[in-house]
């Protein structure tokens, strides 16, 4: 019997492990840099807690049997966050709180390959709203991207309660087929609905102009001010020109921002900006995505007190498979630096001894100890094809010969 891992499940090399830890370091330290702490949250939480948002279908959940009570894997980890946030720190003041770990989703049957458990970093800003939050977590976002050298990607910046907003006239079913057209960019099927609907000429324009509220932002918002928009709609579109006035004021960063009022959501608990971060090449992919969520925290009060908050998470699954061919990546090895070699049986303590010396040199000093009986000529070979830089040689009376694998015959 040949064992696999279960479909949707996969096995981390140590090379990979090496590659995406290096990507999720250079993440974290971006986030202290901006103020952010470190929360580790449980992996594991009540079906009832994951689903009190109303934004979590408990399809999507992998649920744990044998094990008392209603148990499941996340599938998102703001939501831990918010239940953690709410119940045990203070609301009087900005939480600046960030993460890594990972989160599980129950694929639909129609995507059984899918990943079962996916790796994210991420950070989320508590307790305080308006465009300021906005724009730092924008401006953090564009502060990662600079980090990791990924210039070919884009922003695509939406904000759910405008959209929402714009769909109102429209009926509840009416909304699911509008909104998947304008996802899929599909106008053909959409027009089709129209005769079977009886809509007005005005909402017919408004559903297909909607198609058009993608693009460069200032142009975007342009077009939005030609909508009969209602007094919600009109702040909310207010709110959206000042924040990229101020993100682009105050930025040294460049932020590859498109705007896209139309932009679906994986989780429907944002309630005003909402982004994806895509990579254009050598595939387009889906690195990141965020938002603001200002009635998540309130699910998890007993008496219903929240906040506001605004947050992202990065994929490093994602991000690696982006960055693989990066030199960032590439120049990362796994290669020691040191093989201690006995020379003979007795040698081995030795060995032991002169290796341990070597490694109090400096934590990234690698050092691999010969365990086999092989041969000299063996030695150097496996050595120079591991691409090893020295060997030390070492006999029994501690004395060591050091040679190097690029001048070794």
């Amino acid at each position: 019997m040949i064992y696999q891992p279960p479909a949707g499940a996969r096995d981390l090399l140590p090379r990979e492990v090496i590659h995406k830890g290096w990507i999720n370091d250079r993440l974290q330290t971006v986030f202290h840099q901006w103020g952010y702490q470190r929360l580790v949250t449980s992996s594991i939480e009540s079906v009832e807690t994951l689903v009190a948002g109303g934004t979590i279908e408990q399809d999507s959940i992998i649920q744990l049997a044998n094990i008392g009570g209603d148990l499941g894997l996340r599938p998102d980890i703001t939501v831990s966050i918010a239940r953690t946030a709410v119940m045990r720190l203070g609301n009087s003041i900005p939480q600046r709180l960030c993460y890594r770990g990972n989160v599980f989703r129950r694929p639909p049957l129609s995507q059984q390959a899918s990943a079962l458990e996916i790796y994210q970093a991420g950070v989320e800003l508590l307790f305080v709203g308006g465009i300021r939050a906005d724009a730092e977590i924008l401006l953090l976002l564009a502060d990662c991207l600079q980090t990791l050298q990924l210039t070919n990607t884009q922003i695509v910046l939406g904000e759910a309660g405008l959209t929402q907003s714009l769909l109102e006239g429209f009926g509840a079913d009416q909304r699911v087929v509008i909104r998947a057209c304008l996802a899929s960019l599909d106008r053909v099927s959409l027009e089709k609905h129209f005769d079977q609907w009886a809509l007005e000429s005005a909402q017919r324009d408004l559903a297909l102009t909607l198609f058009e509220l993608r693009g460069q932002p200032h142009e975007v918002l342009s077009r939005l001010q030609k909508l009969p928009l209602n007094a919600d709609s009109q702040v909310r579109s207010q709110n959206l020109q000042n924040l990229l006035d101020l993100v682009e004021d105050c930025s040294t960063l460049e932020l590859p921002l498109t705007l896209d009022l139309s932009v679906p959501h994986a989780f429907g608990y944002y309630t005003g900006i909402s982004f994806e971060v895509v990579s254009l090449e050598p595939t387009c992919r889906v690195l990141a995505q965020g938002g603001r969520y200002d009635d998540l925290l309130s699910s998890y009060h007993p008496s219903g007190q929240g906040g506001p908050g605004v947050g992202f998470s990065f994929s490093i699954d994602e991000l690696y498979d982006a960055m693989r061919t990066s030199y960032l990546l590439t120049e990362k090895t796994l290669v020691p630096d040191w093989l201690v070699v006995p020379t003979t049986e007795k040698a081995m303590a030795a060995a032991f001894r002169h290796a341990q010396e070597i490694r109090q040199g400096g934590p990234q000093i690698q050092v691999e100890l010969a365990l086999d009986q092989r041969s000299s000529a063996e030695i150097r070979q496996a050595a120079q094809e591991k691409g090893i830089k020295q060997i030390a040689w070492i006999d029994e009376q501690g004395i060591v010969q050091v040679e190097s694998t690029s001048t070794s015959s």
